[in-house]
């Protein structure tokens, strides 16, 4: 599999940077409170609220250069600090899941985890030309807007809205899940540093909660592709 940002997705976003872990044997469950609670107590000690942080304005500005309104629409991290914030705390929904929810509070930074087998191939984070097709957790198919970025596996799937705003059921984490792609992103200067951080922290849960074996690699546009 192959994952990768395109071109013009560097180009137009030159201080984007991501971290990404691969890892397989997550299937089932994991002791993650301990791992969570320290993660969301990082977050809890920062005193700016969500609009405040840089990494959240800088997704802001990228979401107005892709025409959308930014307190309408977005990025994840965003979305999960507003939530907790309000009501202090996040609804459980799979360990892994849990434990890289909690990690994109204390970074703020959007976490997507990927069901390798629900994306069958590689992916490729690009602008959407309007002929791929997004399923909600609903199950409901939408039809992509073009010139959004997407995550898009082939010419007529794509597996998030608005980049790192709303992720696909097709490849989202469920309880046969055991093989995932995790890809943490950052547009702020400095991105580089902070999504290598959180993928190195991500991996050494996994290595030690689930016994996964993993691979770790930031992109940032020296380096492009990460293949396994």
């Amino acid at each position: 599999m192959r994952f990768e940002h395109s071109d013009r997705v560097w180009e137009e976003f030159c201080s984007l940077a991501a971290g990404v872990v691969r890892a397989r044997g997550v299937a089932g469950p994991a002791p993650v409170a301990e791992a969570v609670a320290a993660f969301e107590k990082r977050a809890a000690a920062r005193r700016e609220a969500e609009g405040e942080l840089e990494p959240i304005r800088a997704w802001r500005r990228a979401y107005a250069a892709m025409g959308f309104k930014p307190t309408k629409h977005r990025c994840a991290a965003e979305s999960l600090l507003r939530r907790w914030r309000k009501e202090g705390a996040l609804p459980r929904v799979h360990p892994l899941v849990d434990l890289c929810n909690a990690a994109s509070l204390a970074y703020a930074v959007p976490v997507a985890v990927v069901d390798v087998a629900g994306v069958g191939g590689d992916l490729q984070v690009r602008h959407a030309v309007g002929t791929e097709e997004f399923t909600d957790l609903s199950g409901r198919v939408e039809r992509v807007e073009p010139g959004e970025v997407v995550y898009a596996r082939g010419e007529h799937v794509a597996h998030s809205r608005r980049w790192a705003g709303r992720q696909s059921a097709a490849s989202g984490v469920g309880p046969d899940t055991g093989e995932v792609l995790i890809v943490a992103e950052g547009l702020h200067e400095g991105a580089a540093g902070d999504v290598g951080g959180l993928a190195e922290e991500l991996e050494e849960c996994l290595s030690a909660l689930w016994g996964a074996q993993t691979s770790r690699a930031v992109l940032d546009g020296r380096t492009r592709v990460f293949e396994f």
